[in-house]
Parts: structure tokens; C-alpha cells; sequence
């Protein structure tokens, strides 16, 4: 008598994965949607406030031009100043056991008016002259532009392939949960630090954006001084810190676009970075790739070199022209060179001292010169400040700890993670400045922003220490402290 033959069951484990698979995607689209529908209630409701009036700028003085030889002169001085004042707080800094980025911000913030032009104003004005302001500008977004270039570089998408679903439900958690905190802070904000020239919509969406920014070479240098970065912890915060870069600028693009232009050219300005974007991932990538697989440093010439930079700027070009601003297309643009070619390693190694130590510090001082903490004056604006870091601090660090915790780790790899993604670094200050220059944010508060990026960067490694230290596991955490004589990661760092 023939059988007729057994169905046979799926394994039980395959079926938790395609489970789990399906259950995390119907999470991430509500929760994708949930926010969207939440920022919409919040803009509706912000259409209805009222800004005061834009202040009335006083009468500019006599100031020499930027091509007359003293320019020359105010500007190398400021670099010198601004370099070396930087480089020994920077040192201090790292010393316990600190980013050495907070020593070179807040040697520019300290040489700005904030100190030095208030406790001697006229060394301050031969320092940083009105004339030295358009040529230092210009030194500061070419540094900025660079070194965009390099943290495309050094952007490995292989890490995005490790628990791709925990990494993107992570990263944008951590995203998602402090832009529409930030955008609900700016019903508070807007009628008090706004004006009535800037839309609500663009700055509520500015201001999302901004506390949703985690600074990838920090934490690639906090993961390396820790020598964490090879742990299950340290590859998923690499991950996750990576998916949050690439997300946070395309939300800035649209922003910036937002802000440039009414509904309709925004949206054509978004169009264009969107097709741009597909003509760099889908043409220029593989392209790039097979003819890149091939070299050596030895067959770098100084043409090719040449035609990389070439590329590099008629990439920044491209961005500036659709109206999204230049760093997008050099981010971009080192973004499709493979991270681990010969190029890129030769570039990265020539390019890195020269943007770090000589071109960066042109931005720390144009950002101590606009940075004004006399103008957070008061009581209640300390409190708007303090509430500033306080709604930062919670939706980064709240988000990817509750979406850590969904997607399967314990409470303190969870909490770790938090702490990490937390740190804003150099990053934030390029996105406040970019909001600076549209006028969507005040010299009020820009300041605040500028002390809330200081305060949160700050915070993340003795934070973590602490947190080290009150739950000891078996897995190797690193060190406790960076010694300023270690050999310095190859990670940017800022």
C-alpha cells in the first residue's frame, strides 16, 4: 500500500526570521508615517504663530576690500592665531580624554567676540577686522568642502550590510525621534528667536534637522580610543553613525532647498538633487569602480590627482548650482570612490593634515567670529538654551536606545549606543552655519546651537566611562582614558 508522502513544515527558525523580517517593516513604515503625520500637525499649527519683525541692520562701516593687502595681511594673522590656540586646547582637551575638535572650536569661539572682544576689543578688531570676514569665508568653505571630500572617502557602505534592518530601524529612530522634537521646540522658539521674514515651515524643519545630526568622525575616533570599534557595540554604532550621516544631509538638502526657494522650486530643487543623487549612485559608482580597481599608488600621477580634484569641483558646482549647497556634491562625489581603492587611501593621506590643521581652522574662527554668547542674555534665554540641550540630548539618545532595544540588544549596549550617537562634533557646526548663511536661524540662536553641540559632544565619552565602569561585561570595552601620546587613529576625528 503506497504512502502518500509527509508534508514537510517549515523550520521553526526560518519562520521567526521571515517573522520578524515582516514584523520589524510594518514598524518602520508606522513609524516613518506617525512621524510624518506628527511634523504635519506640528507645521499646521506653526502656520498659525506669529514672528517678531526682522531687526533693521545698522549702517556698514568703511571697511578696506577683501583684495586690498591688509586683508591679506588680518587674514594670515587670524589662521596663525586661530591654528595654534586651537591646536593647544585641542591637545588639552585630548589629553582627558576629549574630541580635540572642542579644543579647536572653542579656541575660535574664545579669540571671537564672545571673550576676547569683550575683554579687549581692540585686539580683537586687528584680529578679526570687518575687512578679514569675505576672505576668511571663502579659506572656510573650501576647508568644509575638502573635508566633506574626505568623510565621503572614508564612507564604507560595506557596514550597512551588517544587520542592515537593526542599523536602518536604529538610525533613523535616532533621527526621527529628535527632528519632530525639534520641530514641536520650534512653536516655543519661533515667535521669540524668528522673524517674521522667515517661514515657520523652514525653520522647524531647519531646527529638526539640526538636533538630528550625529557626527560620524567623532565617533569613529571615540570607537578607536576606546578600541571598540571591532566589537558587536562599535560595528553597529559605525553602521548605524553612517546610515544617520547619509540620511541627515539628504534631509538638510531638503531643507535647504525649502528654504531657498517657494513650494514649487523647492520641489524642482529637490527633483534635480534627487536625479542627481541617482546619476552618482547608479553611473558614476560602478564606473568609478572599474576604473579605480586597477590602480596603485604608484600610478597616481599628478593628472589623475588633477582629475580627481577636477571632478571634485565641478561635483560641488553641480550641488551649488541645483541649490543645495557644494558639500553635498563633495560628500557625493568621494562617496562613490571605493573607501578602500588606492586613491582613496593616497588622497585621504595627503588631503587630511592640510584640511584638518590649515583649512579647518579658517571655519572655527568665521564660526567664533558669528558666534556671540553675550546674546544669550538673561534668565529665560538661558532656559530656552538649556531646553535646547535638554530636547537634543532626549531625542537622540531616547530614540536609539527604545529602537536598540526593539531590534534585540540588552539595556546598556542599547544605552552605549545612545550615548554615542549623541555626539554632533564638526558636523553640527557646518549644518548651523548653512542655516546662519539662509537666515533661517538668528546670531541668538546660533549661539544656543553652538553651546548645545559643545555640551552633547562633550558629554559622550566621560558619560560612557561611567557607564562602563557601573556594568562591567566579559567583552572588552578599551581603554579608559586617551593618553596624548598614542598614535593617532586614521579617522578624521571631528
Amino acid at each position: 500500500m503506497s504512502r502518500s508522502p509527509e508534508k514537510r513544515l517549515p523550520e521553526g527558525p526560518a519562520v521567526n526570521a521571515s517573522s520578524a523580517r515582516t514584523g520589524s517593516m510594518v514598524t518602520y513604515g508606522a513609524m516613518v508615517i506617525g512621524a510624518v503625520a506628527l511634523f504635519l500637525l506640528i507645521d499646521a499649527y506653526g502656520g498659525t504663530l506669529a514672528a517678531p519683525e526682522p531687526a533693521v541692520a545698522g549702517p556698514e562701516g568703511s571697511a578696506p576690500a577683501a583684495g586690498h593687502p591688509d586683508a591679506l595681511i588680518h587674514l594670515l594673522l587670524a589662521l596663525a592665531a586661530v591654528l595654534v590656540t586651537g591646536r593647544l586646547l585641542g591637545l588639552l582637551f585630548r589629553y582627558v580624554g576629549q574630541p580635540p575638535v572642542i579644543g579647536e572650536v572653542l579656541g575660535g569661539i574664545l579669540l571671537g567676540p564672545s571673550l576676547l572682544g569683550r575683554i579687549a576689543p581692540e585686539a580683537a578688531g586687528y584680529l578679526f577686522p570687518p575687512s578679514v570676514a569675505p576672505s576668511l569665508g571663502i579659506v572656510a568653505q573650501l576647508g568644509v568642502i575638502l573635508y566633506m571630500f574626505l568623510v565621503g572617502l572614508e564612507w564604507n557602505p560595506g557596514l550597512l550590510r551588517q544587520r542592515a534592518h537593526a542599523t536602518v530601524a536604529i538610525s533613523h529612530a535616532s533621527i526621527l525621534a529628535p527632528f519632530l522634537l525639534g520641530a514641536a521646540l520650534a512653536l516655543l522658539l519661533y515667535p521669540q528667536l524668528s522673524n517674521r521674514d522667515v517661514p515657520f515651515t523652514s525653520f522647524a524643519l531647519f531646527l529638526g534637522v539640526a538636533m538630528s545630526i550625529t557626527a560620524f568622525p567623532v565617533l569613529a575616533r571615540i570607537l578607536t580610543d576606546w578600541r571598540m570599534q571591532k566589537t558587536r557595540l562599535g560595528v553597529i554604532a559605525l553602521a548605524c553613525a553612517a546610515t544617520d550621516d547619509v540620511t541627515a544631509w539628504c534631509l538638510l538638502a531638503l531643507v535647504v532647498g525649502v528654504a531657498q526657494a517657494k513650494m514649487g522650486g523647492a520641489l524642482l530643487t529637490i527633483g534635480l538633487a534627487v536625479a542627481y543623487l541617482g546619476f552618482m549612485l547608479l553611473v558614476v559608482q560602478p564606473l568609478a569602480a572599474r576604473l579605480l580597481s586597477g590602480f596603485d599608488e604608484a600610478r597616481l600621477t599628478p593628472g589623475i590627482v588633477a582629475l580627481v580634484f577636477a571632478a571634485l569641483l565641478m561635483s560641488a558646482l553641480a550641488t551649488e548650482f541645483i541649490g543645495v549647497h557644494a558639500i553635498f556634491g563633495a560628500f557625493l562625489l568621494g562617496a562613490v570612490i571605493p573607501h578602500d581603492s588606492a586613491i582613496a587611501r593616497t588622497l585621504t593621506w595627503k588631503l587630511k593634515d592640510l584640511v584638518t590643521v590649515l583649512l579647518l581652522p579658517a571655519f572655527f574662527a568665521l564660526t567664533g567670529m558669528r558666534t556671540q554668547i553675550a546674546l544669550v542674555s538673561g534668565a529665560e534665554e538661558w532656559v530656552l538654551c538649556g531646553l535646547i540641550v535638554l530636547v537634543a540630548t532626549a531625542g537622540k539618545f531616547g530614540g536609539t536606545l527604545l529602537s536598540a532595544r526593539v531590534t534585540g540588544l540588552d539595556w546598556r549596549d542599547s544605552a552605549s549606543l545612545g550615548i554615542l550617537m549623541n555626539t554632533r562634533g564638526l558636523m553640527e557646526l557646518i549644518v548651523l552655519n548653512i542655516g546662519l548663511d539662509l537666515k533661517v536661524i538668528s546670531p541668538t540662536l546660533f549661539a544656543m546651537m553652538v553651546l548645545m553641540a559643545l555640551v552633547t559632544t562633550m558629554a559622550a565619552t566621560p558619560i560612557l566611562q561611567l557607564l562602563t565602569a557601573a556594568s562591567p561585561r566579559s567583552e572588552p570595552a578599551g581603554r579608559a582614558w586617551p593618553m596624548p601620546w598614542r598614535k593617532a587613529s586614521q579617522t578624521l576625528g571631528y
